[in-house]
């Protein structure tokens, strides 16, 4: 009589005829590939920095617990074409559920994988045949924070629809982002009312009072150490540093945010805004820079000056990077419902997790099972 595990890898889904090839991999294999990896982010179908070389293995060597990541790899014409960590995980979120899940980290605000503009279809169906053939423990597939909508879900739909295999939507939010024609002050116009840029006037003068004040907005390295240890120093100061959540909190995470930024820099991906007075920072910003899109990474403001709302006072400034030729939207990486951003900008960002049936025919009638409840309580989750 055949095993359980036989019935299913006979009902697994066939091996996709498109090109490609895909293997799972330890992540440190990849650290002799980055420049293939680099040239990947550079024609990528949608932008993610933090699966990008100098974001994503900092992360990988930094922090605790990557032992179990793995990436999977995908090639296409002997180019590499699509980049996901995923991990084995033994619990899904408080149920004892094992599933293959994208890795993502607390300071990790995107999930698409990195795939080539054209290659999204392709890499799908590998990564699900994979999936089928290698479910090991896990129920299903987790693929989280994807940009519901584009292009790399739209091929996901599109694939599991093709392949008769269901796949469910299971949390979905949607955050700030900057996305328009207008100028930066017609934006500001458009987005808050007379008597609240009236207020950010008054505010600004204020500030002025205390002392001179300036902007800076750099996107080389020039002075780069310096300016990340200001902004550790200056997010500790904070309710971060008294809750524990600051980056320079823990080595790994100030370590995760000094090797990051220096890499980005490195790659023209890095831009760094200031606020100061009296040539001392009190608020600052990075984006990483990933064109078409930006996103804007971490943020932190001086508590003292709290009164003139120099973090406001730095996200006006910061619309002007609506001028940039290069970039046409720029995502907050902020929660929903962010009491400051989301005043400001006025468009956004669908976001979601995705939870996909892999395996033969006993696994995925229990993942339906599975999915029907978590709906259930859940009613945001819809099938496709």
């Amino acid at each position: 009589m055949a095993s359980t595990a036989q019935l299913e890898y006979a009902a697994a889904a066939p091996a996709p005829d498109s090109a490609g090839e895909l293997s799972c991999v330890p992540w440190r294999a990849l650290e002799s590939e980055i420049a293939a990896w680099d040239r990947l982010a550079l024609r990528a179908s949608e932008p993610n920095p933090f699966f990008e070389s100098w974001y994503l293995l900092p992360s990988l060597r930094h922090l605790s617990g990557t032992g179990a990541v793995s990436i999977l790899r995908f090639e296409q014409d002997g180019e590499l074409a699509g980049i996901l960590p995923v991990v084995r995980a033994a619990k899904y979120y408080r149920w004892p559920v094992p599933q293959i899940a994208t890795w993502l980290h607390a300071n990790s605000f995107c999930g698409i994988p990195l795939i080539a503009r054209g290659a999204e279809t392709a890499f799908w169906q590998a990564v699900l045949h994979w999936a089928d053939s290698e479910p090991g423990m896990a129920l299903f597939l987790h693929l989280r924070g994807l940009a519901l909508g584009g292009p790399v879900h739209r091929a996901l739909e599109s694939t599991t629809a093709r392949e008769g295999r269901q796949a469910a939507l299971v949390h979905r939010e949607e955050r700030a982002m900057l996305s328009s024609p207008l100028a930066p002050d017609a934006y500001l116009e458009a987005s808050l009312s007379g008597k609240k840029r009236k207020e950010l006037r008054r505010q600004a003068n204020r500030l002025a009072d205390e002392g001179e004040i300036a902007f800076a907005r750099r996107t080389d390295d020039a002075g780069l150490g310096a300016w990340c240890e200001a902004f550790l120093a200056l997010e500790a100061a904070g309710w971060k540093g008294k809750a524990g959540s600051a980056l320079a909190s823990a080595e790994a995470t100030a370590g995760l945010f000094r090797d990051s930024l220096e890499g980005a820099a490195a790659r023209g991906r890095l831009e760094r805004l200031t606020l100061t007075l009296d040539g001392r920072p009190i608020a600052m910003l990075a984006s990483f820079l990933t064109p078409p899109g930006a996103f804007s990474f971490k943020t932190a403001f001086d508590e003292s000056y709290a009164r003139f709302s120099p973090g406001v006072l730095l996200q006006r400034e910061n619309l002007r990077i609506l001028e940039h030729p290069d970039i046409a939207w720029s995502d907050s990486c902020a929660a929903s419902d962010h009491p400051m951003i989301d005043h400001l900008w006025r468009e956004r960002r669908a976001v979601g997790h995705v939870s996909v049936a892999i395996g033969g025919a006993l696994r995925r009638a229990a993942f339906r099972r599975f999915v029907a409840l978590e709906t259930k309580r859940s009613p945001v989750a819809a099938e496709s």
